[in-house]
């Protein structure tokens, strides 16, 4: 079960080289506590243009089963791949996307290299564990898809 508290950011576009990167979305997903909805806000960077727009914000019943079920996985999921060390290395799920999550039970960052910053981790993940952050990506999406 999703803890009844918890905050999650993803951001596709991580990497940069001399600069730092130019996100193409940035995703947050906010359940305050003895909330049963969550507060999302979804800010997407059109192809060809300098900078992401506003953020809208919306919102999503969090206790339906669908949802529910969702957060599940993805509360799942993050408990039991690695992350890159040291933080801010290496995109190590090759994705140029990452997800900052915060609870009482679970605080998980991802990251990639951002201007002159880089190297290799020193922790690699499986092709398991790289295919669980794609399905994780696949589930914010979703929720972010389905809020009004």
């Amino acid at each position: 079960m999703p803890p009844s508290e918890f905050s999650l950011r993803l951001q596709h576009g991580i990497t940069g080289g001399f600069a730092p990167p130019t996100p193409n979305a940035i995703h947050t997903l906010t359940r305050p506590l003895n909330q049963a909805t969550l507060a999302i806000t979804s800010a997407v960077r059109p192809e060809g243009t300098p900078g992401l727009q506003d953020a809208v914000p919306k919102s999503l019943h969090a206790e339906d089963a669908h949802t529910t079920g969702l957060l599940d996985e993805l509360h799942g999921i993050l408990k039991t791949i690695p992350t890159e060390q040291p933080p801010g290395s290496q995109d190590i799920y090759g994705l140029d996307t990452s997800i900052a999550w915060g609870s009482d039970d679970l605080m998980w960052c991802n990251g990639g290299p951002a201007g002159c910053g880089g190297g290799e981790s020193q922790v690699q993940p499986t092709e398991e564990d790289k295919a669980k952050f794609k399905r994780a990506v696949e589930i914010v999406k979703e929720l972010v898809d389905k809020a009004q």
